[in-house]
């Protein structure tokens, strides 16, 4: 592509911001001048790109009229603030943090809906929804061409690296403290995390559910297109520095059939499907590559409509950086 764009990144000294900048530069992303962009704590750091350390700016300074295109890979204090700045200056923009609603930056995975880009005006607002949502969406839409959904249910073990560089700082530290026999005194979770499993992620509401599972539950539901669709999701926080796995039960109209939907996922873009007596995990297959993990596809144990499946995803590369690099590659292919 002979035309070039120049794009912002905020957020870039994170832990998606940093993957993002690595990716644009992977894929060749036609880019003219690329600005990075942090609050005042992070300013003033490099990050490299292209062979060259690129400084980092403050948000609160920068003139958003000099880019076609802002990445929000920070939290959502930060979208709410400045999204509006960027689109008043024309800016595309796609955001990461799920700050957006839906009928003003409608969440995309190219694998499964990429064709509502086609329906969007000047200046683009488009979401990359969460990691979690991400990966699901990435291995449940080939199955709506096989089978019926009627309901999903789903254990998410999530790597802590969703909460950033403290959250592995202190999973690391917990693992060193407990393997030299020195005693524990948890900072960032409110327990021991090393060796641990943690029933939550994130404060419950009055009913019990997380934010972080009903922002998965409303991001798979726009994503695959079904408002109705049923589903019942516990997230809980792993003791694994990159990378989430899913244990999925999909509960179809009728009798599914697994020869068909093997070749279904095996058809499908962003997916790797395991062999039959195998299985991904993320340390072993799936953090730092482009794809979705595939294994253990199975029927029910006495419920020929039932389907089971475990997935294991890169939650920092392909669940958020990639997804938006790959949504942002559409929109300069056939909307900017």
């Amino acid at each position: 592509m002979s035309q070039s764009f120049d794009i912002a990144v905020i957020g870039a000294t994170g832990t998606v911001g940093e993957t993002l900048v690595q990716i644009l530069e992977e894929r060749d992303f036609p880019i003219g001048n690329l600005h990075l962009l942090a609050s005042s704590e992070s300013a003033g750091s490099s990050v490299m790109f292209r062979g060259k350390n690129v400084r980092v700016r403050e948000v609160d300074e920068f003139d958003f009229g000099k880019v076609q295109l802002v990445f929000f890979a920070a939290g959502p204090a930060v979208t709410l603030s400045f999204a509006p700045r960027a689109t008043a200056a024309g800016c595309a923009l796609i955001d990461l943090s799920g700050a957006l609603p839906p009928e003003q930056a409608p969440q995309i995975v190219p694998e499964a809906n990429a064709g509502l880009l086609a329906g969007l005006s000047k200046p683009f607002q488009v979401s990359s929804p969460s990691a979690s949502a991400t990966a699901l969406a990435v291995v449940l839409a080939p199955l709506r061409q096989c089978l019926e959904l009627q309901r999903i249910s789903l254990t998410a073990s999530l790597a802590v690296s969703a909460q950033g560089r403290a959250a592995v700082s202190e999973l690391a530290r917990q693992t060193a403290e407990l393997l030299n026999a020195r005693p524990l005194e948890p900072k960032f979770f409110d327990r021991q995390m090393a060796f641990n499993l943690l029933a939550q992620v994130g404060t419950p509401d009055e009913q019990g559910h997380t934010l972080l599972e009903r922002r998965l539950v409303r991001e798979l539901r726009q994503v695959l297109e079904q408002p109705s669709l049923k589903i019942s999701v516990t997230c809980i926080q792993a003791p694994v520095f990159f990378g989430d796995s899913f244990s999925v039960t999909v509960q179809a109209a009728s009798a599914v059939d697994l020869a068909k939907v093997n070749a279904a996922l095996e058809a499908a873009p962003g997916i790797e499907l395991v062999e039959a007596g195998d299985y991904p995990t993320p340390v072993g297959d799936a953090v730092g590559q482009d794809v979705v993990y595939v294994g253990r596809v199975r029927g029910g144990i006495d419920d020929p409509a039932e389907l089971n499946m475990w997935l294991t995803s890169d939650n920092v590369r392909k669940g958020a950086a990639l997804n938006a690099v790959q949504v942002a590659e559409l929109l300069i292919k056939d909307l900017l």
